[in-house]
């Protein structure tokens, strides 16, 4: 069997990492959906520069794919608004997800957050939330929802408040312990990986995975 990947995402923290991933493992093509081409060159990797607001034009990049990953998320102050922040985080995936299940792709894995659920009074936890709910809805194989707490990593952009929380979580690692393992923070490259496993592991059903499973099963 041909194993494909798509990654949607790839120029983002998680999704950057997993392409890296996925390129040295046992996959036989790695596309991913861009809106700017990525600074990488491999064998394996097919680029596809899209127009998310028009995604249905690129319905035949989901023909042949074994797995999604679903890496696409922004913060409402970088999408300039919440209508913007909606439309990426929740419009983008549920579009996706309806050409997945159109093309049969078995298996789709997406980042949502901890704390996702569409009863939340936050605003971004409930659009999380309802993004989950969709993607159940749709009604895959197999559908892995994972929810990282703060991702560490070096991103493209710089987040003030992001840089700062990562710095005092870092430090307080090492009293994470119990209850408060969940809330550790993740290395993005620790996420990608577990992604990454559970795809491989080809298990069916809707499966969620905390941040604390996440730690465990992305190690090396």
């Amino acid at each position: 069997m041909t194993r494909i990947a798509l990654v949607l995402g790839a120029t983002g923290l998680v999704g950057s990492a997993l392409t890296r991933d996925l390129l040295g493992g046992n996959w036989d093509e790695v596309r991913v959906l861009v809106r700017r081409p990525l600074a990488l060159e491999h064998p394996k990797l097919r680029q596809i520069q899209v127009d998310w607001d028009r995604l249905e034009q690129y319905s035949e990049q989901f023909a042949g794919v074994y797995a999604v990953f679903c890496c696409l998320g922004t913060t409402i102050k970088q999408a300039g608004s919440q209508e913007q922040f909606e439309r990426v985080d929740l419009e983008y995936p549920l579009a996706a997800a309806a050409l997945a299940k159109e093309h049969n792709v078995k298996q789709f894995l997406a980042v949502s957050s901890m704390g996702a659920s569409a009863k939340s009074h936050t605003f971004y936890s409930r659009i999380k939330g309802r993004t989950e709910e969709g993607l159940i809805a749709a009604g895959f194989h197999g559908l892995h929802l994972f929810r990282p707490s703060l991702l560490l990593g070096d991103r493209a952009e710089f987040r003030l408040g992001e840089r700062a929380a990562a710095v005092l979580m870092k430090a307080l690692d090492f009293a994470m312990i119990g209850k408060a393992a969940k809330f550790r923070a993740i290395p993005a490259a620790t996420v990608a990986r577990a992604m990454m496993n559970i795809a491989l592991a080809d298990t069916g059903g809707v499966h969620i995975y905390t941040n604390d499973v996440i730690h465990v099963i992305g190690k090396h």
